[in-house]
């Protein structure tokens, strides 16, 4: 059974940086895209950023490029984002998610929350 575990969630004023990570486990995929994925209370979830294995091209939502980051690990299907210049907005559940690009399939991971103060 696959499993996503995110890690180093926590408050921080605007304009401080946080780095999440997210380590994937139970199975072996051969493509596959990884990325982050937000949801601040009373709103849908959303896209922020993502990653393709293969390639390692990057994708970002508009409100957060420029002061993003995503990138792999130096262990495969683990992933980082570096958030930095933080702002009130930002405030929500990250979740980790994997994707399987052969069978299509979407993994994810319990959430870590995010809370950015003015």
């Amino acid at each position: 059974q696959v499993q996503l575990v995110e890690s180093g969630g926590g408050s921080v004023q605007a304009g401080g940086s946080l780095r999440l990570s997210c380590a994937a486990s139970g199975r072996t995929f051969s493509s596959f895209a990884m990325g982050w994925f937000r949801q601040a209370p009373g709103k849908e979830r959303e896209f922020v950023a993502s990653i393709l294995w293969t390639g390692g091209i990057t994708h970002y939502a508009d409100s957060v490029k420029g002061r993003f980051t995503i990138s792999s690990g130096n262990v495969r299907s683990t992933v980082s984002l570096q958030m930095n210049n933080l702002k009130p907005e930002d405030t929500a559940t990250y979740y980790c998610n994997l994707r399987d690009d052969v069978a299509g399939g979407d993994y994810w991971g319990q959430g870590t929350q995010v809370a950015v103060s003015s």
